[in-house]
């Protein structure tokens, strides 16, 4: 009985990575884009969250620092992964990020401290 616990132990850890994986990507940032008061800059960033539905953390790691904002996950196909942004005061504002079977829609007011 022990050695069937122990296995079923190492394949739950084993298995655990791939789990996180499915929700993480990265991005590539054409030009910086503000998330709230952060500014973003061009790049490669990793992306990851967790949670469901509207109450979603979703953490953004660039250059080595990394913060985290309230977001939406809305299911939805999408042909391609990308992201959308809004031009405000001069700079462009992350509003969402598409991926393949999921959109991560950015509270912009809780996210900003508004």
């Amino acid at each position: 009985m022990k050695r069937l616990s122990a296995y079923a132990l190492m394949l739950a850890l084993a298995a655990a990575p791939a789990f996180a994986a499915k929700n993480s990507t990265s991005l590539n940032f054409a030009s910086p884009v503000k998330v709230g008061t952060t500014e973003v800059p061009a790049g490669d960033c990793k992306v990851t969250w967790t949670g469901t539905g509207d109450n979603v953390q979703l953490t953004i790691a660039a250059n080595g620092k990394s913060f985290t904002v309230p977001a939406k996950l809305v299911e939805e196909k999408h042909d391609h992964k990308g992201y959308v942004v809004n031009r405000e005061d001069g700079a462009d504002q992350l509003q969402t990020i598409q991926l393949s079977n999921v959109s991560l829609q950015i509270d912009s007011a809780t996210a900003s401290g508004r």
